[in-house]
């Protein structure tokens, strides 16, 4: 009797046409495997960076984007800062994909913003432009509707003194930057601190 083994090849064992098959799966392997790997090797440098006080990629319309470490402590009016969001506002920007997600309270990402104004300062909004303390913004004006087309809330018109405890974040040289024109003052406890570039790109 002839027994036969069962072969999932379409060629005879060690054929060319077989080899040629193998060495195509193993290339459409290659940039699936490439892009895992990339994708494991950024999850590392994040969490490392989240440990070490290093944003590993700030996209954030508010500066370039680029590899940025934090430095805790004492900011000024103007600095460029890394702020997570109060829960509220940060599941609004993740829902509307305004934020990514990331290491703080909501799992998004910390924003990195000016701190435009702080405790004492007045803003001003209105939908032209801003000021703070008198002093008015270029390309500040608030937008009707985002990127998407979408109306995009804004907090209402008018002059508002900034309260102890909170600070403005802006994104002025950007048109499409979320920031307190539309979410308002945020809590300066949610501020880690400062942001200083590493390399930019």
């Amino acid at each position: 009797m002839t027994s036969t083994l069962y072969s999932t090849a379409e060629n005879p064992a060690g054929s060319l046409a077989q080899r040629l098959h193998f060495q195509r799966l193993e290339g459409a392997r290659g940039p699936i495997g490439t892009m895992a790997g990339i994708a494991i090797a950024a999850a590392i440098l994040v969490a490392v960076g989240n440990a070490f006080g290093v944003l590993i990629s700030n996209t954030d319309s508010a500066a370039p984007a680029g590899v940025y470490r934090v430095v805790p402590g004492k900011f000024q009016r103007g600095d460029l800062v890394a702020a997570c969001l109060p829960i509220a506002i940060a599941q609004e920007g993740l829902a509307h994909g305004y934020l990514r997600t990331g290491a703080c309270s909501g799992n998004a990402e910390p924003v990195g913003k000016i701190a435009g104004a702080l405790a004492g300062d007045i803003v001003e909004i209105e939908p032209g432009w801003v000021t703070v303390n008198g002093v008015r913004f270029k390309r500040s004006a608030v937008a009707a509707r985002d990127s998407a087309g979408r109306p995009l809330r804004h907090i209402a018109w008018g002059s508002y003194r900034v309260a102890a405890g909170q600070v403005w974040l802006f994104g002025f040289n950007d048109r499409r930057s979320w920031d307190s024109r539309y979410f308002g003052p945020v809590p300066l406890a949610n501020v880690r601190g400062e942001i200083k570039p590493v390399v930019l790109w």
